[in-house]
């Protein structure tokens, strides 16, 4: 009997073994493949309970989490991403400026929804419009700021697609530009990995962006033919206020969306963007983007390389007098490392266009240096001219080898 206990016992211990190292594989969930992309269909180490999610590393893009990244889904107010990107591209294009005043429509004040309450004929610059759209979500201010910048919304949508092609945005359609009462069936729609596309592209581009979407509370003035009053803006993306490097950045939700959030974050030169879209209820929405979160920044590091640590040799240059060209690279190399990843094995090539030749300005590409990581490239950096090089008169080559001449004698 006591033989048959103590076997059972060491059974017992057994199966306890196993199933400890089942419980950290399975947390782990990057051990076992590149830091990652834990396939469709298999195991999810997270537990996402949103219909749709996505985790994206801001610098190369990529894909390092993903669940039904490419279902198409109605995106409610995230939809105002891909419209703050359009402001922040017409602000850099000079085509408006930060202090440009915005007349509010008629039709633009009955847009419901989340909003500001703006009124016919209320002006507000387009800074404060920006403010509306990325602290309160408002459905009024998007509209406003769609008319200014596209003449109409339809035509403002329209470009809204347009960028939406230029990203690769492959699963989404917009039919309005702030996703008040959107359904799939009236073709307004995107993906987790689109919304991550856009989200990149904002803060990437536009870093000034978090400016406005990290403040908690602010006020607009209204001023109208009644006079002044003040109005209170609150933060929907509570993750602001609890989730450490948190950069942005739009939250979104209607009875048919369910939750939705695109949520941005930086740590330690690493740059993350995770997306949960269909989340059950708020609460969720933001525990799970704060779970991508973690687990990203959990498994990567940053990998630096400073341009005053690449060396560089001047190159021969054709038709000038001086016959060489200083060469300078602009910016420090970047890389985020996943946890299966060395630093170690990134390799390094330099290489110089062929026979250049003068004219040369400053900043004119003369070669790059491509970066590569187990035999794939991971990066380039453009090699450009220190210097302006001017091509060479003949009178140029007599002076010169006249003033060598007179400094010999």
């Amino acid at each position: 009997m006591k033989f048959i206990i103590k076997r059972f016992t060491m059974f017992l211990l057994l199966l306890s073994l196993i199933i400890t190292q089942i419980s950290v594989v399975t947390a782990t969930g990057l051990s076992s493949q590149t830091a990652s992309t834990p396939k469709e269909g298999t195991d999810d180490p997270l537990a996402i309970t949103a219909k749709a999610a996505v985790l994206i590393e801001n610098n190369s893009g990529r894909i390092l989490y993903q669940k039904n990244k490419d279902k198409e889904l109605i995106p409610a107010s995230i939809t105002k991403i891909m419209t703050l990107l359009l402001i922040f591209d017409a602000i850099d294009q000079k085509k408006i400026s930060l202090n440009d005043s915005v007349s509010v429509s008629e039709y633009a004040s009955k847009m419901g929804g989340s909003q500001v309450f703006l009124e016919p004929g209320e002006t507000q610059t387009v800074q404060t419009m920006i403010k509306c759209i990325s602290i309160a979500s408002a459905n009024d201010a998007a509209v406003a700021m769609a008319e200014r910048i596209g003449g109409s919304e339809q035509a403002f949508v329209k470009m809204m697609n347009t960028k939406a092609k230029q990203l690769g945005m492959k699963h989404t359609h917009f039919k309005n530009c702030n996703g008040l009462d959107d359904t799939i069936e009236s073709g307004h729609y995107s993906s987790a990995y689109d919304v991550a596309l856009m989200s990149r592209e904002l803060v990437t581009k536009h870093p000034e962006i978090s400016n406005y979407s990290t403040i908690w509370m602010d006020e607009i003035t209204h001023k109208t033919r009644l006079g002044e009053t003040k109005f209170g803006l609150t933060n929907t993306n509570k993750l602001i206020r609890t989730y450490q490097g948190i950069t942005g950045l739009k939250t979104g939700s209607t009875s048919k969306a369910k939750y939705c959030l695109s949520a941005t974050a930086k740590r330690n030169g690493i740059s993350l963007t995770a997306v949960v879209m269909a989340a059950p209820d708020h609460k969720i929405r933001f525990a799970q983007a704060a779970n991508l979160l973690d687990y990203g920044f959990a498994n990567c590091k940053a990998y630096h390389e400073k341009q005053d640590a690449i060396p560089l040799k001047k190159q021969k240059t054709a038709h000038s007098i001086a016959g060489e060209v200083l060469p300078r690279i602009e910016k420090n190399f970047t890389y985020t490392i996943t946890q299966n990843e060395n630093p170690k094995d990134i390799k390094r090539s330099i290489q110089y266009k062929k026979n250049l030749q003068a004219p040369i300005k400053e900043g004119d590409v003369i070669g790059k240096i491509t970066y590569t990581l187990n035999e794939e490239t991971i990066g380039t950096l453009p090699i450009v001219s220190a210097q302006t090089i001017k091509k060479a008169s003949c009178m140029d080559y007599i002076r010169h080898v006249f003033g060598k001449f007179l400094f010999q004698a």
